[in-house]
């Protein structure tokens, strides 16, 4: 009839539900084994994910799908692969919130506002 309709294909893991909308000439079968990985990175990397890890670091979860897949189709097949591009994008993070960090302490400083009473 002409209509493409989306429909969704749902893997739950303990107390997570993961969902995908696929369209009709997606295998459904692959999208469970993306979901799969993803759900094993995410372990890898939370250490057991829960909710809580993904409510309180859901750009954290957001990177780890975009190492996965790209425009909806897998990047990377690779686990230890996407594991160290998210290990170098945290050292990253962490460098650019220290060199941040110390740079509004020299702020501070400067304008007087650092450490105790004069």
């Amino acid at each position: 009839s002409g209509i493409n309709a989306e429909y969704g294909v749902y893997k739950r893991y303990a107390s997570l539900f993961f969902c995908v909308a696929i369209e009709p000439n997606d295998n459904e079968l692959l999208t469970l084994e993306i979901i799969h990985r993803y759900v094993e990175l995410l372990d890898k990397y939370f250490g057991s994910v829960c909710e809580l890890d993904i409510i309180f670091n859901f750009e954290k979860a957001y990177f780890v799908l975009d190492e996965l897949l790209i425009a909806g189709e897998m990047q990377e097949t690779s686990k230890k692969s996407v594991l160290k591009a998210i290990a170098a994008q945290d050292m990253l993070q962490d460098e650019t919130e220290s060199k941040t960090g110390l740079d509004e302490m020299a702020d501070k400083k400067k304008l007087g506002l650092a450490g105790g009473l004069p």
